[in-house]
């Protein structure tokens, strides 16, 4: 990947000496049959009348695969007859962008739940999501959510999410554990802006409802069998983004920075608390064929206690094969790591193994820091999976991972999805 671009760099500067100073006369684009033009002349840098700039157009093409209607570019410098003028060409391999979406997950304790959702990742043509889910978790929850990210401008647009999640969860208490039915209803909005290709904030608001009913297991006198709470939530993100991007295979440095504050409309049931967590990703190639993948998830909140903490040890969030929202924290930390190896890479169809260890460990609400070090707090699961892609269809990797449990009391399962894990 990096001796072709340094032999057209080259080349472009050699050019560029002989010929004087060339300069863009026109920008083009092919191959977009759905996207508009517009859109694409929004995400890339490089503009008519500019100096030819090879490390810009370079910059422009790993920003167009990033763009979800987008499954490759490439482009091509044509020089003009007669002139000291060029024309950049960009051709784009469109994804389909219609997208279901299936997570299903169970483990040895006869657990099971599945989510289904449809979303489109390019709506109208103008690199708009849309989409939502049904899920079934003993209990139906459902969402939507709308995301423009260029509503306002090439850097700033909106997101919109509602969401009606219901779910029994366990709440841990000293005389053992008690099940409560869960709900939580909120309504978001996020402003989104674009500082470069790299870098991305989000900022706004979430209102939302927590409700609590207890169900069944341990009670204590200190903890309510029934609470229901008004909350909102004021909330940055920040996400970094270095990733270069060839069909499957990814290799670089992402991450991605989360900062929320959450106030009780009745400080009596429940303080305010700030909750932040931090995901670095690192993604080498290795070989023709092979793709170590890193995560490293970094989480801390404020340290009450309460059996209601934020931070939950679950199949589908950080550790494959435990089981559904088996243990919560105040803090956590948690490394995934795999080896994904390509078995079959045919012109559309991408069959992928790996092979994975995630563990992680917790910090008990109200407790220190020295939990994480507690043989009860750490799980480590190794486990196996495959991959089924579909390189023109947006995120269609159907993905199944099976995790067992090493450390002491721990589970096996299965882990059914859309999209890459991490």
């Amino acid at each position: 990947m990096r001796y072709p671009f340094i032999l057209t760099a080259s080349l472009l500067f050699v050019l560029g000496i002989v010929r004087g100073q060339l300069v863009v006369d026109a920008v083009e684009f092919q191959g977009n049959k759905k996207t508009k033009t517009i859109i694409l002349e929004n995400v890339v840098q490089l503009k008519g009348n500019m100096p030819l700039d090879s490390l810009m157009i370079q910059r422009d093409v790993a920003q167009l695969i990033r763009v979800p209607s987008v499954s490759h570019a490439t482009y091509e410098v044509i020089f003009l007859d007669n002139s000291e003028g060029c024309k950049v060409v960009y051709t784009i391999e469109e994804n389909f962008t219609l997208i279901p979406f299936v997570s299903v997950y169970t483990t040895n304790q006869d657990e099971f739940a599945y989510r289904l959702g449809l979303q489109e990742f390019n709506a109208f043509g103008r690199n708009i999501t849309i989409g939502g889910f049904y899920q079934k978790d003993i209990f139906d929850s459902y969402a939507i959510q709308v995301r423009h990210p260029m509503l306002f401008g090439p850097k700033m647009g909106l997101a919109f999410n509602y969401q009606n999640l219901t779910t029994q969860e366990p709440v841990f208490l000293n005389a053992g554990t008690a099940q409560y039915r869960y709900n939580n209803e909120s309504v978001e909005l996020l402003g989104l802006y674009q500082i470069n290709s790299r870098h991305r904030v989000e900022l706004g608001a979430n209102i939302f409802t927590e409700d609590y009913q207890y169900l069944n297991g341990a009670t204590s006198p200190n903890v309510p069998q029934s609470l229901k709470v008004n909350k909102y939530l004021l909330k940055t993100i920040y996400n970094y983004d270095a990733t270069t991007y060839f069909y499957q295979y990814l290799d670089g440095y992402r991450s991605t920075f989360n900062l929320q504050y959450v106030k009780s409309a009745n400080e009596a049931q429940l303080p305010e608390f700030i909750i932040g967590f931090a995901d670095f990703l690192y993604y080498k190639r290795m070989g023709a064929k092979g793709n170590w993948a890193n995560r490293l998830r970094l989480g801390l909140a404020s340290n009450l206690e309460t059996p209601f903490a934020p931070f939950a040890v679950d199949n589908n969030l950080n550790i494959r094969g435990v089981g559904n929202t088996i243990d919560r924290g105040t803090a956590a930390i948690v490394l995934n790591t795999e080896y994904r190896h390509t078995l079959m890479d045919k012109k559309w169809f991408v069959l992928q193994s790996n092979i994975f260890v995630d563990a992680g460990s917790w910090r008990n609400p109200g407790g220190d820091f020295s939990d994480f070090g507690d043989k009860q707090n750490i799980r480590v699961y190794p486990g196996i999976g495959l991959r089924l892609m579909h390189k023109f269809v947006f995120n269609a990797i159907f993905r199944i991972d099976y995790g067992y449990g090493i450390t002491p009391n721990s589970s096996q399962g299965i882990v059914f999805g859309i999209g890459q894990y991490f």
